[in-house]
């Protein structure tokens, strides 16, 4: 496999942009070597700047279920981009997405559409203090909510313990506004809330982790999160910008019958285009500028191009429900060749799937919480990578983050990943 452009223009970005990429898990850095420079994208399969050709299981870190460059989403994101790219005024469309969000989640009363993840969760994190006049916010250990301050967090040990920053220039004095409670332990978390529960404005979850690994939630755990939100007037987030219409049209909400006060989403409600939303009901919503006291603003939210790629995307899924029964007939079968691997190469791993979400942990089981995800064997890892990379299987560049499936995904997508995992861990 040559990589000679790729090694070439990884080392000319390195003199313009930090660490040569615009978001670290890019560089390669887990697992060495170069990243790959993608310039074309069709279906399941990506093309690097040598020509080499890859199934695709990164997909853009999520957004593209339909499988890259759908035709029906390229040419409604045409049809708009011929008539204007931006205005800073309203545009129909986002009227449309709106629709759309409300069909999928019912209780997302009103919606305001931002540019990216960390912006949805900010913006809720916000909107959930100034609603309740509290200041702690909760959320939960290996739960990755996007780059915001206070979201940037990790815990000191034990529940009750007052969050530290985990990067460079969050003060400590905004880090120890969010607490940080153990993801599946619902003990734990009714432990923080007796401490704190009259302080705490929201707790904030991913309902399916995806960047620990996947991580699915007991039915315990989600219990308690709604019971002790509500008994202690704290609003319940659910952070579905990863889970949000891939778990189901109405994502994890919908699969679990949760029942959050404000929802966020991203990756799959922009086509493939940046484009993120935060929602809820219309009594809390009300507070967000123009209508309240809450301020939140964006020059490129709610634009006709990201709109539009959105607007092609969902409307596809909810024509088409089969596409879910297809999504998980094809994780359950990858699933099952990943363990039937794992077996025939005697290599200890556990596999975790949620739908069309995956990853392979390289310990053994069960893995259901954060440090049980640590415990994975990185070596391992890399050579299962590096194995598949190098055999045209395009894994996500890091142990701890979810592999994504598509539509475009095939049968024989499944059989040649299988083969190339057999042979990279053999």
């Amino acid at each position: 496999m040559r990589t000679e452009k790729s090694e070439a223009l990884f080392q000319e970005a390195q003199a313009y942009i930090p660490g040569g990429v615009s978001s670290p898990v890019r560089a390669f850095k887990a697992v060495g070597g170069t990243p790959r420079y993608f310039v074309r994208g069709q279906g399941s399969r990506v093309w690097d700047a040598d020509g080499n050709a890859y199934i695709d299981y990164v997909g853009s870190w999520g957004p593209l279920i339909l499988g890259h460059a759908h035709p029906a989403v390229v040419e409604r994101v045409t049809q708009v981009a011929q008539e204007g790219l931006t205005y800073g005024a309203p545009h129909p469309l986002e009227i449309e997405l709106a629709k759309l969000v409300r069909a999928a989640y019912p209780m997302a009363e009103l919606v305001r559409f931002v540019n990216s993840g960390t912006e949805a969760t900010m913006s809720a994190l916000r909107l959930a203090r100034g609603y309740t006049g509290r200041p702690y916010i909760v959320k939960f250990r290996g739960n990755y909510h996007g780059h915001a301050d206070g979201l940037l967090v990790e815990a000191g040990s034990g529940a009750l313990t007052l969050g530290r920053p985990s990067s460079a220039g969050v003060p400590e004095e905004y880090a120890r506004l969010t607490l940080v409670a153990e993801y599946n332990d619902p003990e734990g978390l009714a432990a923080l809330f007796q401490r704190y529960g009259e302080e705490i404005a929201a707790v904030i979850f991913e309902p399916v982790v995806g960047n620990s690994g996947v991580l699915e939630p007991t039915p315990e755990f989600l219990e308690a999160l709604r019971d002790l939100t509500q008994t202690h007037g704290a609003l319940l987030i659910a952070d579905e910008v990863m889970t949000g219409f891939r778990l189901a049209f109405g994502g994890a909400t919908e699969r679990y019958g949760l029942e959050p006060d404000l929802i966020t989403l991203g990756k799959i409600l922009g086509g493939g285009l940046p484009a993120a939303a935060y929602a809820g009901r219309r009594e809390i919503m009300a507070q967000v500028a123009p209508l309240g006291p809450v301020y939140q603003a964006g020059t490129l939210s709610g634009n006709p191009l990201a709109m539009a790629a959105g607007v092609a995307t969902l409307e596809i899924l909810r024509t088409h429900p089969e596409y879910y029964q297809q999504l998980e007939a094809l994780g359950a079968e990858l699933e099952r060749g990943l363990n039937e691997v794992l077996h025939a190469t005697g290599t200890p791993g556990t596999v975790n799937r949620v739908g069309s979400m995956i990853t392979v942990f390289f310990c053994e089981g069960p893995v259901r919480r954060y440090q049980d995800a640590v415990r994975t064997d990185v070596e391992v890892f890399k050579r299962f990578f590096h194995g598949l990379l190098k055999r045209g299987v395009y894994w996500p560049p890091s142990a701890f983050e979810a592999a994504f499936l598509s539509v475009a995904h095939t049968p024989e997508d499944l059989e040649k990943t299988l083969e190339a995992a057999r042979a990279a861990l053999a």
